[in-house]
Parts: structure tokens; C-alpha cells; sequence
């Protein structure tokens, strides 16, 4: 009982307070290739390591056992490692086989990883004007979705099979309706207002993607707003019913 305590104790301490091995991360340091390409794949320099993808953020490394960390969510189980060759298993059980670059390599490519990936903005200005008639009344809507500098930090794997952090930006969505010259409703709607509609996890890693008009009837202005991972299929989308008293009120449609 003694002992199963103790490897439930050990277990249930955070990577950062266990000990890390000096020796492994000695051995690591340098410039890392795919076995099978021979291409330059990541490079562990100091506590860091930086990945060949432009897109990819760099991530404080360690090694706690047998297994190593690429930042404080991402782990990998060691197979082997020795001065030239790294083995490790990826968690869908691939093995991903590395051996260090020479000094010809090095020199080649270290120029290719960087400390400021690059950010990538997946939506330019887009303005939208639609017209709505509803009880012998004519309205104009104005839907502008604007990128923004909020960044947006998701977990995806690379080219390479490695799980990386990409960082994107997120947009604002403006919407305006007017009837006539006057104006009813302005606002601008960030993601953080559909909170109670999305799971946390995936609003935090998504971004505010599109809004599009629908309908109009009784309840009001009915539109469509997604909130989608970048470059991803998966998307919520969410009714957004403007009333022509200027209340908001929200319904999930689908995942």
C-alpha cells in the first residue's frame, strides 16, 4: 500500500516540479532531421525549441523521465535517444524517428527557425450590404468583418506530425441596420459574446469567422454567425436574432 501511494504521489506532480534531466537536454541541443527526408525539422537551442514552420511558435523543452516535453501541454514518450538519434511516439502511437544534423547542416538551415512566427490573418475587410423587407417597411443592413490584432493561439499537428502552437488573429464583426436614415442597431460583436453558446475549449482556440443574413420576420433581423478553428472544418454556428426593439438574443443551430 506503501508503495502505491508513493507512485500516485509522484504521478500527481506537475512536469515543471519533477526533475528534469540535465544530460538529456545536453544531449539534445542542435538542429534535428527526419530520418527517412533527411529535412530539417526542429532545433533545441538552450530551453528552447524552434520548428522549421514559419507559422509555428517556439516552446520552452524538457526531459522528466522518459518522456519529453515541447511546452507545458504537449508530451511525446522517448524511445531512444543518444547523442545523434531521437526516437519518440506520438499519441496516436506513431514513432517519429530524428537524427542531429552535422555542422554542414546546421549552417544551412538555421536561418529557417525563428523566435517570431509568423501570424496569420485569415479574413481581409469584408463588407456585406444587404436590403430587407418586411411589413411594407424597407431596411438596410451594413455587415463588415474586420481582422483585428487579437491573437488566437491553437494546437494543431504540422506537416511534420509534430503537435505545434500556430497563432492566427481573430476579427471583429460590425453590424449596422438602418431604416431609412435612421439608425436602430450598431454594434460590434467580438466572440467573447457567444460564450454561453460555445465550449470554452473551442472558443478559445476558434475564432469570430462570418455573419450573414437570413431572414427577417416578426422576431426581427435573423442572422448567421460561425465561429470556426482556423483552417479547420469545424465550425458552431449561431443564430443571432436582432428584435426591431434592438434586443439581441442568441440560438445554437449546429456543430
Amino acid at each position: 500500500m506503501a508503495s502505491l501511494f508513493t507512485g500516485c504521489r509522484r504521478q500527481s506532480v506537475p512536469a515543471s516540479e519533477q526533475q528534469e534531466s540535465k544530460e538529456a537536454k545536453r544531449l539534445l541541443q542542435g538542429i534535428w532531421m527526419d530520418e527517412e527526408s533527411e529535412t530539417a525539422v526542429f532545433q533545441m537551442k538552450g530551453d528552447s525549441v524552434f520548428y522549421s514552420d514559419s507559422t509555428s511558435m517556439p516552446a520552452r523543452f524538457m526531459v522528466v523521465g522518459d518522456t519529453l516535453f515541447m511546452g507545458p501541454d504537449i508530451r511525446y514518450l522517448i524511445v531512444k535517444q543518444t547523442e545523434h538519434v531521437l526516437w519518440f511516439k506520438t499519441k496516436n502511437g506513431e514513432t517519429m524517428k530524428f537524427v542531429k544534423g552535422s555542422n554542414e547542416d546546421i549552417e544551412g538551415n538555421e536561418d529557417q527557425f525563428t523566435d517570431k512566427p509568423q501570424i496569420l490573418s485569415l479574413t481581409e475587410v469584408l463588407k456585406r450590404d444587404t436590403v430587407a423587407h418586411y411589413d411594407g417597411e424597407r431596411y438596410h443592413l451594413y455587415i463588415a468583418v474586420n481582422p483585428t490584432k487579437y491573437k488566437v493561439v491553437r494546437t494543431v499537428v504540422n506537416e511534420d506530425g509534430l503537435e505545434v502552437k500556430n497563432v492566427y488573429y481573430d476579427n471583429i464583426i460590425h453590424l449596422s441596420i438602418f431604416k431609412g436614415a435612421a439608425q436602430l442597431f450598431s454594434r460590434d460583436f467580438r466572440k467573447q459574446f457567444y460564450e454561453q453558446k460555445v465550449p470554452k475549449n473551442f472558443l478559445t482556440q476558434s475564432i469570430l469567422n462570418n455573419m450573414e443574413f437570413s431572414k427577417i420576420d416578426a422576431e426581427g433581423f435573423h442572422l448567421n454567425v460561425s465561429l470556426c478553428m482556423p483552417y479547420d472544418a469545424s465550425c458552431y454556428l449561431v443564430e443571432t436574432v436582432i428584435g426591431f426593439d434592438g434586443k439581441i438574443s442568441t440560438k445554437l443551430l449546429e456543430y
